[in-house]
């Protein structure tokens, strides 16, 4: 299995930086985790007793058996995460895109209620000291704040998540401790016996896993954030962190247990066991960790969407980068898209217990498909197959039931989240599905065979010279290949007369940091074409990126980049350079089946809204020349004319 030697090390800041980025999630659960277990139904001992079990062992067998220990030995060069995961094992079968695509879908559907859901059960706290309050206008406030600071990079109050962490995890395990004095008899929940009585005699046990199941969906965020915290930092700060966690459930089902035969009424098992002097520092301190659960939650998103971009998974929309820190991203369309279908969420539900009942169907989806992908990657580096298939049973047993629980949710507002991975999968597939009709049907021309073309059209001085250094950006991955549109660019459309043409590719890798490139010099101060390898998490910035190529190759006399001009040459005077990017539009000539029809019609309508090629590889405008030609990708041959002589 791959790995980094430095990504099992573990350092105090390295901790700290783990408990403020990659457990908001799951380390807000508490709040309203045993609430929704419990929900309108009369408090039962054997509910208590069974539900804490059950969420002790779903943290012990889902989060740490199966995310902490085994799926964080799956990097990808330090990175994590199921796309990152998608990228190792992708080259082995193409079916594996669809768990990859479902497993993307549901993180990013079901992420949209995280916020919602987390914001506003920490402000309702506020009901216990002011009844009347309005919650949903500073929920909203608050979420919308959130969103707009994203645009200046999290480094700045990246720093504070995890001092913050640090004090909300402290007083989980204060809060719990406080309460299992009272009734130790709750630690016999730890028996996994309370559990399997609670799903198989009680009433409608079963279907409360559901509810359960809200205590373990942050796990695929430990994955998901492995490249920014290490996985020695997330094995040992998970050590506390699961350890608080454990301790505070404890200390509810403890509460509980002692208010036995009473209902709840709309009261929160977290903040009851607050003492009253307790609950504005302790509201406060939950919502400032409610705001760092969201902020993990927008960052991955902005990192699952860069990495589906890379990965030809999704449009190539705007991403910025605030600074130069590791991780430091920001899509502005993905920011505005998540701040409206939070604030949707928020008016549409009203209430986080409303949340709560809509809350985990399809993040069930995406740890299935994680588990799945996990197998097949298990299987390419040659483990026991025996191990593998227990792995499967265990782990689909486990999360097949929480979807059949969860499945209960579908109309409680769970169709909610399905619809939205719906739509977004769509948007996945019809995307990969365009990439690839276009990737088949374009023509391409060995470029060998238009050098002794190149070279006489570049000394042809009856035709004006268009640059000293013409640049063309190429879809061709072979060392000698070209388009042929760009071909039909130089000599037929205008020509384009250069000292020399270069042909550039990008090839975006499966390990998320490579910056390699190779040079192929066809034909010398004549022909070059310059192939970049850029891993599937590193900012185009070709014009950037070519300065620094073309330098190193004066600095070894590989080429002049001098201007030709002679008055210009003699005082050494550097030529002009200019890029030509060809951006295609669909053809009226083409006569496609339906379903191509509506996939490259669906592409380019999308295509026009985003960015355009020039602005993706991060060229210079005012040395960039946008060419459009068309995309025939089957002509109607079916025409028949008549010609008449009047």
């Amino acid at each position: 299995m791959s790995s980094l030697k430095h990504s099992d090390r573990a350092s105090a800041a390295g901790l700290l930086v783990a408990l403020g980025i990659i457990y908001g999630d799951i380390g807000t659960s508490p709040l309203y985790a045993m609430q929704a277990i419990i929900g309108k139904e009369r408090i039962s001992l054997d509910v208590v007793y069974g539900s804490v079990s059950l969420i002790f062992w779903t943290l012990t067998l889902q989060t740490t058996l199966k995310y902490v220990i085994l799926i964080l030995r799956a990097d990808n060069n330090g990175e994590g995460g199921i796309l990152a995961l998608y990228a190792l094992v992708r080259k082995n079968a193409k079916w594996l895109t669809i768990p990859a695509i479902i497993g993307a879908s549901t993180l990013l559907a079901d992420g949209i209620i995280t916020p919602p859901i987390s914001v506003s059960s920490a402000v309702e706290g506020l009901r216990i000291l002011y009844p009347n309050i309005e919650t949903i206008p500073i929920v909203i406030g608050i979420l919308t704040l959130l969103f707009i600071i994203q645009v200046f990079g999290t480094t700045i109050v990246g720093r504070a998540f995890g001092p913050v962490m640090v004090i909300w995890f402290l007083m989980l395990l204060v809060l719990g401790l406080s309460q299992v004095i009272y009734h130790p008899e709750i630690f016999k929940a730890f028996n996994p016996y309370y559990g399997y009585e609670l799903l198989s005699k009680h009433p409608g046990g079963f279907w409360l896993l559901g509810s359960v199941f809200l205590c373990t969906t942050g796990a695929e965020a430990l994955y998901s954030d492995l490249g920014h915290c290490g996985r020695g930092n997330i094995r040992i700060s998970w050590i506390y962190v699961k350890s608080c966690l454990v301790i505070n459930y404890f200390g509810q089902g403890a509460w509980l247990a002692l208010h036995n035969g009473e209902f709840l009424n709309g009261r929160k098992p977290f903040y009851e066991i607050m003492p009253d002097w307790f609950l504005l520092p302790g509201i406060c301190i939950a919502t400032m960790a409610t705001i760092i659960a969201s902020q993990a939650l927008i960052s991955g998103s902005f990192t699952l969407i860069s990495e589906a971009i890379r990965l030809d998974l999704w449009p190539k929309v705007r991403l910025v980068y605030p600074s130069d820190q590791k991780g430091q991203l920001y899509v502005p369309s993905v920011n505005w898209l998540l701040w409206a279908g939070c604030i949707g969420i928020v008016l549409y539900f009203q209430e986080s217990s409303n949340m709560e009942a809509a809350y985990g169907l399809a993040i069930t989806l995406t740890m299935i498909m994680t588990t799945l992908l996990m197998s097949f990657y298990l299987y390419v580096h040659k483990i026991n197959k025996l191990w593998i298939a227990a792995f499967m049973l265990v782990y689909l047993t486990i999360e097949g039931s929480f979807l059949a629980a969860n499945l209960l949710k579908f109309t409680h507002g769970g169709w909610v989240s399905l619809l939205l991975a719906v739509i977004i999968a769509d948007i996945m597939a019809m995307w990969l599905k365009a990439n690839s009709i276009k990737l088949r049907l374009t023509e391409f021309v060995n470029l060998d065979e238009h050098i002794p073309a190149l070279r006489e059209l570049s000394n042809d001085i009856s035709i004006p010279k268009y640059s000293t250094h013409l640049i063309f950006m190429s879809n061709a991955a072979g060392e000698n290949e070209i388009e042929s549109k760009i071909i039909y660019s130089i000599f037929q459309k205008r020509p384009k007369r250069a000292d020399i043409f270069w042909f550039v590719h990008v090839e975006t890798t499966d390990e998320p940091y490579t910056m390699d490139y190779h040079v192929n010099i066809m034909a010398e101060d004549d022909v070059i074409k310059i192939t970049f390898r850029l891993g599937f998490r590193v900012e185009q910035r070709i014009n950037l990126f070519l300065r620094k190529v073309v330098q190193d190759m004066v600095l070894n006399k590989e080429v002049d980049i001098t201007s030709r001009y002679e008055s210009l040459n003699r005082q050494n005077i550097m030529g002009d350079f200019r890029f030509v990017v060809l951006e295609r539009y669909l053809s009226v000539e083409n006569d496609l089946p339906w379903y191509e029809e509506f996939v490259m019609n669906f592409y380019f309508a999308i295509k026009n809204i985003t960015n355009s090629e020039d602005k993706w590889f991060g060229l210079d405008s005012s040395s960039v020349k946008v060419e459009k030609v068309p995309l025939v990708i089957r002509s109607n041959v079916k025409i028949k004319m008549k010609r008449v002589y009047s």
